[in-house]
């Protein structure tokens, strides 16, 4: 009995602290603390933008173009077939690693362009030195690509994300504010920053299943803010005819009210990719599975931090600049002062009734009856 009383207790003080998040009374102060989101954003894009400048990003061989050789790895060791390729070609791989696990893993060589003698002769020299002669040949794959192909990739996906962009951005201006979809592109600008940096920073590398992957991203991103700017929307509709509140913190009761759905919208979308990530990694070695589960979980990351602590703070920053907003702060910080708003002495007595408790009427019930309903001479 009293381990059931416990757990209830636990369930409703539970209850009651999220509530907070809903009434305004509790709940985190996103608003209150936006210079330091600022200097934190600030801060990710410095060092972002010096990442690609300085370290520059890892281009895939599909950006680069060159030849790759891949056979089963058995028990071959990367360094040693590595050193057989060179002696072959007199060309040092750029890469040589081994991929996946069990029966399914496989070593990669990476190069510049071969000529079709080289590749042949790679072909040869490790199959006589590390396999089974003529039979081992035949499970060596050469193949070259053209650099070219992930150039026209990188094009389409930089169009397409203008495109997305520009359309998002009209979306975001007609269905809810204009103000809304310039801080919502400012959000998504900076997460389209921090990720590449990313990427320059940590030396991952950058194929064409990672420049599509960004759009996709980048479309988890907005979708996040939009749900909060709805809210924000919702809590500001009449709020200049009030003197209850600011639009500042009416935001930030937006954005506690919605900060629960993020949270949970991030992990469900998480779990798919890191299993993603593990079945690529781990069990079938495919890079581009890999590298698309990599640039999603970043972005998904990236994404609900923006949506939270960057876009809502931004979008208050420029409302608070137009001067019908700026007039009212001052007005309901006169109203919390005490002072009646002599402009608009209307507003005194809306206000006055809006802070009068709600009266609530609690519905009879019949002794020993449990039911819903109650009607008189009802036994």
């Amino acid at each position: 009995m009293s381990s059931s009383v416990s757990t209830t207790s636990r369930e409703t003080r539970s209850g009651k602290y999220i509530d907070r998040f809903y009434t305004g009374e509790g709940g985190f102060d996103f608003i209150g603390r936006t210079k330091l989101f600022y200097i934190v954003t600030g801060i990710l894009v410095l060092i972002s933008i010096a990442a690609m400048l300085f370290r520059g990003f890892d281009l895939n061989i599909d950006f680069e173009g060159g030849t790759k050789v891949s056979m089963p790895a058995g028990d071959l060791v990367a360094e040693e077939v590595s050193d057989t390729f060179q002696e072959a070609t007199g060309v040092e791989p750029d890469m040589a690693q081994i991929v996946g696990s069990g029966d399914s893993r496989t070593l990669e060589l990476q190069s510049e362009h071969l000529s079709e003698d080289q590749a042949e002769a790679a072909r040869t020299a490790i199959a006589e030195a590390h396999g089974k002669g003529a039979e081992t040949v035949n499970d060596i794959g050469v193949s070259t690509v053209s650099e070219s192909w992930g150039s026209t990739i990188t094009e389409r996906m930089i169009l397409s994300m203008v495109v997305f962009m520009v359309l998002a951005g009209i979306y975001v201006a007609v269905r809810l504010e204009k103000e809304m979809a310039i801080a919502a592109l400012a959000a998504l600008v900076v997460d389209g920053i921090v990720i590449a940096g990313t990427y320059a920073l940590f030396g991952l590398e950058v194929s064409p299943a990672v420049v599509i992957g960004l759009l996709t991203v980048l479309t988890f991103s907005i979708y996040d803010t939009v749900i909060v700017f709805d809210k924000v929307k919702e809590n500001t509709a009449g709020i200049l005819q009030s003197r209850r509140a600011t639009y500042a913190e009416q935001a930030n009761l937006a954005v506690n009210q919605t900060v629960m759905r993020s949270i949970s919208t991030t992990i469900i979308s998480a779990l798919p990719i890191i299993a993603l990530f593990v079945v690529a990694v781990w069990l079938m070695g495919i890079g581009t599975l890999r590298d698309l589960a990599l640039i999603q979980l970043i972005g998904v990351v990236e994404g609900v931090f923006s949506s939270l602590f960057l876009a809502t703070p931004i979008l208050v920053s420029l409302v608070n600049r137009r001067k019908e907003y700026r007039r009212h702060n001052a007005q309901v910080a006169a109203y919390r002062r005490g002072e009646t708003d002599t402009d608009n002495p209307s507003h005194d007595a809306d206000d006055a009734e809006q802070d009068k408790p709600k009266r609530t009427v609690a519905t009879p019930l019949s002794p020993g009856n449990t039911g819903a309903t109650w009607r008189p001479n009802r036994g």
